[in-house]
């Protein structure tokens, strides 16, 4: 049998040829079975799959491949995994977990931020329950000259999540959030939110929202994303772009080169385990941050589940992360 495996800009295309027959698996085929497959599979074997996206279930594990990273001339943003936490003392557990690896990043001298689910520290109890949490964050980073960048969720969390951190945002500048382009409020939230001092993520968005609130298509995304990326640049904010697309990556660097961007002003940002195909190297070599979203934690299971089901899509890196050397 001869196996062929295909990257197409989007489209993923697996080819068997066994005795002249040609069998073609396409991307949405391949998400159905690994969407199927997976949660009745053993969890050691979940893990195996996992264990390229996850850097490990204990905090010494992400601090370790932290180092690691760093090594390879990476910055790295870390994410305990979990969210939607709507038990009080959890909650309290939880930030101060995020406490503790800001000490250990210090102690360690390690060059992280920790990105945060606002529903993982108290959003969904109440609204005073995540501001108190979050200021708690962001006042003991900026004791240990670190960041705080708090995710978006879902649609539902955005207007408390951007209420939030407006208020933090007078007080504290070491910190910020993250904007989804797949929204279509998202411009318009952006153009009132933007300045000099911003610091921002930008994402496609992973979430499964309707029509009503998102953009659906390909095109769509990806015009609303480099519509963004040129009203950061005309601001003046800072913007980590967060994308896997090559095709986008190469669309950011033209801008860059058509507003003379300064380098300090961006970011490229990276989702541990997804392959660049050499674009994380181009990054380096041009002198451009780049910063690898590295998440761990016992809830590492629930997550990959949670993830697939949400955006089958997802499936196509875990088959790229299969097939492909990341070169970390």
């Amino acid at each position: 049998m001869i196996i062929f495996i295909i990257f197409k800009k989007k489209f993923l295309y697996i080819i068997f040829i066994k005795h002249n027959y040609v069998i073609l698996f396409t991307m949405n085929i391949i998400n159905n079975i690994i969407i199927k497959t997976i949660p009745l599979l053993p969890k050691k074997v979940v893990k195996l799959i996992a264990d390229n996206y996850v850097a490990g279930i204990k905090p010494q594990d992400v601090l370790d491949k932290t180092r690691f990273l760093n090594n390879k001339d990476y910055e790295v943003t870390i994410d305990l995994l979990g969210e939607h936490t709507s038990d009080k003392n959890t909650v309290n557990k939880i930030t101060e977990t995020y406490l503790n690896l800001l000490k250990s990043v210090k102690e360690q001298d390690l060059i992280a931020n920790i990105s945060v689910k606002p529903t993982h520290i108290g959003l969904d109890i109440d609204l005073n329950t995540f501001s108190t949490n979050a200021e708690k964050l962001v006042l003991y980073a900026l004791k240990n000259d670190n960041f705080i960048r708090f995710d978006m969720e879902n649609s539902s969390t955005t207007d408390n999540t951007i209420n939030i951190i407006k208020e933090l945002n007078k007080k504290y500048e070491n910190m910020g959030t993250v904007f989804q382009a797949y929204l279509k409020r998202t411009y318009s939230d952006l153009s009132y939110f933007l300045n000099d001092k911003t610091n921002f993520r930008l994402c496609k968005g992973i979430y499964n929202e309707s029509p009503g609130v998102a953009y659906k298509e390909y095109i769509d995304i990806n015009k609303n994303y480099l519509k963004i990326v040129e009203l950061a640049f005309k601001r003046n904010s800072y913007i980590c772009f967060a994308t896997h697309d090559l095709f986008l990556i190469d669309e950011i660097y033209k801008l860059i080169d058509k507003y003379n961007v300064s380098k300090n002003k961006f970011e490229f940002q990276v989702l541990y385990g997804v392959p660049m195909k050499g674009w994380l190297q181009k990054h380096l070599k041009n002198n451009y941050k780049v910063r690898v979203y590295l998440p761990y934690g016992p809830e590492w299971y629930e997550y990959s589940i949670r993830r697939l089901k949400e955006n089958p899509n997802i499936a196509k890196h875990v088959a790229k992360s299969i097939f492909s050397n990341r070169k970390y």
